[in-house]
């Protein structure tokens, strides 16, 4: 007769996963695209460049972490092709319209800044509205985090200097008290 000795295996043979790596295995997607975002809000705002093929590559693949997101929602064939079809539409939809901003005419009226900042409001539309399709709150947030980034890029371009001495004056109070410190300590 064998004792009930708790092995690390589960039932059929499997090791079980760690929290740490569940949270990251079901998590990912979501700290992908927002690292990707922040990326390239990031590069926006400090080039003062529109990067508008980085957020048109980008836009597939949110589409498809939404997907990944949505399936474990989805319960059989049925549900799993209306969550791709879905997804599919909704994300051409929004490269559709971030091309139709970057057309001539359009872009007639809009400088390359405004442009690259309406392609990131869509982006940051479409990845709420897939959230709400996909009942992932993530995204919904990303996209939340996306809009407020619009201003923030603004606000950004606008205050730079500012923005730098102020990190410049916060640096050297922090190093003469590092200073003082370290010569307090010597006594």
């Amino acid at each position: 007769m064998t004792s009930p000795v708790s092995n690390s295996s589960g039932p059929s043979g499997e090791k079980p996963h760690s929290f740490i790596a569940n949270l990251l295995l079901h998590e990912f997607p979501y700290g992908l695209v927002m690292l990707l975002t922040l990326a390239g809000v990031a590069y926006t705002s400090f080039s003062k460049q529109p990067i508008i093929t980085y957020w048109e590559i980008l836009t597939p693949i949110i589409g498809v972490a939404c997907i990944l997101s949505g399936w474990r929602r989805t319960h059989n064939r049925q549900e799993r092709l209306r969550l791709i079809w879905t997804q599919v539409l909704h994300w051409a939809a929004f490269l559709v319209a971030m091309n139709i901003a970057l057309l001539p005419s359009v872009q007639n009226l809009l400088n390359s800044n405004a442009s690259g900042i309406a392609i990131l409001l869509l982006l940051a539309l479409g990845t709420f509205v897939a959230g709400v399709h996909t009942m992932a709150w993530h995204y919904c947030a990303l996209g939340l985090i996306m809009a407020i980034c619009v201003p923030a890029i603004a606000w950004l371009e606008e205050s730079t200097l500012i923005i730098l001495l102020g990190i410049l004056a916060l640096s050297g109070i922090g190093i003469l008290i590092w200073w003082a410190g370290q010569r307090w300590s010597a006594r």
